[in-house]
Formats: structure tokens, sequence, C-alpha cells
């Protein structure tokens, strides 16, 4: 079982039929030469890359711009149209008054699987105190949260707000809550191995911007910037396969992983069984 737990179904044709709104998502995520391409040709390209599950990712800019990127319901349509090949996360503005009222929806009546936060984007602070109440609900539907972590490239994006040391007060507080540090926080790489290290329900995904090509960068930051044994050992259980399309495609992030010199149990934990376990799916 391979599963990609950070992808952006942004140019997924079914939910690309407003000119206004896809013009937002290319304005809001940072993408602009790409159009929408139809469902048979995502799964075509899932199954050439060897990718069994991708996990859907919404935005929620209502409170700082007026709109989702992609929203829930949206997220929700996507799934029932191949329910065996999507799972489906929801996200919240934290700022939104009804926060909380999105959430019970998105879980309960939606039966999306986790919540995406971005708080560069969304500009909030993980330990802010406004944050608890959406942790308590993630925990009250035993949901965990995949947080944007590190740089990003969309636009409007302060990186100060996702420095992986300020998950940490996060992790401490609720040690049942599964959380997601995605894209290794990079560049702050070891300050993410930090929060690994002290905390199981921290984990992270692949899904770095690489700058050259997917196979030197992975070389130089889990050869070289990590130690090469460093998942081997320490952190094969909780490091995830993303590949944050579609700024950068599956196909190529997993072959330069295959490349690294990893057992292939470990291997097998990084593709699929550490999402299995992340996502509830198994205990």
């Amino acid at each position: 079982m391979v599963i990609d737990v950070h992808t952006h179904p942004i140019f997924f044709e079914d939910i690309c039929g407003e000119p206004e709104r896809l013009e937002f998502r290319k304005r809001q995520f940072g993408i602009f030469k790409q159009s929408p391409q139809a469902l048979e040709s995502i799964l075509t390209g899932m199954d050439y890359g060897s990718i069994d599950k991708a996990v859907l990712l919404p935005e929620d800019l209502t409170t700082l711009h007026g709109d989702f990127i992609v929203s829930n319901t949206e997220i929700k349509k996507l799934v029932d149209l191949q329910p065996d090949r999507f799972i489906g996360f929801a996200s919240v503005d934290p700022h939104r008054a009804d926060a909380l009222e999105v959430l019970d929806y998105a879980f309960g009546e939606l039966g999306l699987m986790g919540l995406k936060l971005h708080p560069s984007k969304q500009k909030f602070y993980p330990y802010d105190e406004k944050l608890h109440p959406i942790y308590k609900k993630c925990l009250e539907y035993n949901k965990p949260i995949m947080f944007h972590a590190g740089m990003s490239w969309e636009p409007d994006a302060p990186a100060k707000y996702a420095m992986p040391l300020h998950f940490e007060d996060v992790a401490m507080s609720y040690p049942e809550l599964r959380i997601c540090l995605a894209h290794f926080g990079w560049p702050w790489v070891h300050e993410t191995v930090m929060l690994l290290l002290k905390y199981p329900n921290v984990y992270t995904d692949t899904s770095m911007l690489y700058m050259d090509n997917a196979k030197d960068f992975y070389e130089q930051v889990f050869t070289r910037q990590m130690g090469p044994l460093w998942i081997e050992r320490n952190l094969k259980h909780q490091v995830m396969f993303g590949s944050n399309s579609p700024r950068f495609r599956a196909s190529r992030l997993k072959p330069a992983l295959e490349s690294l010199p990893m057992r292939r149990g470990t291997l097998d934990n990084l593709f699929g069984a550490n999402a299995e376990k992340f996502l509830g799916l198994k205990g």
C-alpha cells in the first residue's frame, strides 16, 4: 500500500467549473501554468507512479482572502467519485467565529478524515490559545492534523508562523493528538527531527521543496544534512510519503526515495504503514 499524504486537488476538473474560483486558486496557491485535468488522467498518473491512495487537502482562507482554495464540500465530492483512491481532509480558518461548527460538519456529516492547517497562509502561531478548541475538537473525533511547516511557496505566507519549534507546545500539551509537520519543516530539518525524537505523536512527510532534482535533494537531506541511518534507527515509524502535488510529481519523488540506502521494511513504513497509523486506518 502506497499512500501520498500530501496532495492539493486544485486542478481536478470536477471542481473547476467556475473560472473565477480557478483564478483565485492559482493566485493564492502560486501556480499559474497548469490547467484542469480530467479525473481519469489523474488516476492514470497515480497508477504510473504506483500510488494506491492520495490524501486530498483543502485550504480555508475565508477571513483573510474571502474564499477557500479548495473547500471541504469539494473534497467530499472528489472522495465520493473515487472512494477507494482518495482520502479527504477538512480545512478551517482558525480566525472564523464558527470554526468549531465547520469542523463538526466536516467530520460528522462529510466524514472527512483529518484537518489541514496552514499557519503561514492563515497567519496564526500554532500555540495560540484560539487554536486549543480546534485541537480538542480533533481529539473528540479522533482526527489527525496536517500542519504546513517550514517554508511555503504560496504567496503572502510568512515562514515565521510555521517554524517547527512553534509546534512543540501543541505536541506536549496534546500527546494523543496525531500531528504531521509537513515538508520535514524544511529548511529547519534538525528542529523537526528533534520534535520527532521527543514526541511519538509527531509525524512528518517527504514533500520538501527541492530546487535541483528530487534524487540529489533527498540525498543531501537524508544522507548528509541528516545522518544516513537516522530514519532507519530512530524515525522509521514517523516519516510518511508526501508529494505536494501538483507542485511536484509523486512519480518523480517515489523513485528518488527508493534510491536511498534504506531497508525494504523502512520504505514500506514510509510509503504506507506510517500513514495508515497517522490516519487512524490501523492501530
